[in-house]
């Protein structure tokens, strides 16, 4: 059985983030993934300190010196076999929680470990304004994952206006996202 970890982040645990959350995870579970939840603004992150000479030592160690819920997020993940990134969006980004998280991230893995390089991934905005800001948000993420080795599988833009049949095909996803990590993706890169 795989393993799936859904990171997500949203301060609303009843809105329009955690509804895209319930029916992706519900999507992997039903197609027989266990799938591991974690809400990132119920953790204990703080924001990277660019130690040192602004590199700090999670470059040459691939740890950070915050002790805080990091490592075992960070743990969690590398153990996955597949991993969905979700965040509400601000201000064309995601939330202030998922860059702090990632921020530290991208410093460990990137630069040393090397634990996430070739994982494929299902990156999740939403928005609960216009809905203009998914686009630039889910780039961001990209771009992330991209310095990390990472591979995106999927991208998902949410909003209001489309949630009706968004959340739908959230479910779909999940299964077969579920599948491809099962039995491949066919996708060249």
């Amino acid at each position: 059985m795989k393993k799936v970890a859904i990171l997500w982040s949203s301060p609303n645990t009843d809105g329009l983030t955690a509804s895209a959350k319930d029916e992706i995870m519900r999507g992997l579970t039903d197609a027989g993934t266990e799938v591991e939840e974690i809400h990132l603004n119920i953790k204990k992150l703080e924001h990277c300190r660019a130690c040192g000479n602004g590199w700090g030592t999670c470059n040459k160690t691939g740890a950070c010196v915050i002790k805080d819920d990091f490592a075992e997020i960070y743990r969690t993940i590398s153990e996955a076999d597949g991993i969905v990134w979700i965040s509400a969006v601000y201000w064309s980004d995601m939330t202030e929680c998922f860059k702090a998280f990632f921020d530290r991230l991208r410093r460990c893995d990137a630069a040393h470990n090397q634990f996430l390089a070739e994982k494929r991934c299902v990156l999740v905005a939403c928005a609960g304004g216009t809905g203009r800001g998914t686009l630039e948000c889910l780039q961001q993420f990209e771009r992330g994952l991209v310095h990390m080795g990472m591979r995106t599988y999927d991208r998902i833009s949410v909003g209001r206006y489309n949630r009706e049949y968004i959340l739908p095909a959230l479910y779909a996803a999940g299964k077969t996202y579920a599948d491809r990590l099962e039995n491949g993706f066919d996708m060249y890169y």
